[in-house]
């Protein structure tokens, strides 16, 4: 018997290959563009983000300023299921580790031009090790 999904988005787990859909989606896609570097995928060079190129610098005022920047504009750029409305980062240790906490809006079928946002907030966690590696993209709603 076929199954039914009932969400716009589904896709494939990357890690167990289980079929994944709605939110759990749009946190392994975002996973997905802030550890891909531009230029490292072929044939679609011009897909990733500059948050890798950026990670294991010294995170100075500036290079904050550089890093959320490159945060937003991969998220803006390459997923549209999800609206920033709020970024900062939280629990900044000594050994460089840190966490970085997004807010905004799941917009289910923003791929299909529909902008209505599905349920109230939510925030997207993403954990760096002291070596500037992400550890994990998870997220929840408020």
């Amino acid at each position: 018997m076929d199954q039914i999904y009932t969400s716009p988005s589904v896709g494939l787990d990357e890690t167990t290959g289980a079929v994944l859909q709605g939110w759990s989606h749009v946190l392994q896609s975002l996973q997905n563009v802030f550890t891909t570097r531009f230029g490292s995928r072929v044939m679609r060079e011009f897909y990733g983000s500059f948050v890798p190129e950026l990670l294991g610098s010294n995170m100075n005022s500036a290079e904050l300023t550089r890093f959320l920047a490159a945060i937003t504009s991969s998220i803006e750029q390459w997923e549209p299921r999800f609206r920033v409305t709020r970024i900062f980062f939280s629990d900044p240790r000594r050994d460089g580790s840190i966490r970085l906490t997004i807010q905004g809006a799941y917009l289910p079928r923003a791929m299909f031009g529909d902008q209505s946002v599905d349920g109230g907030q939510r925030t997207v966690f993403v954990n760096y090790n002291a070596d500037g590696s992400p550890v994990a993209v998870y997220g929840g709603e408020v």
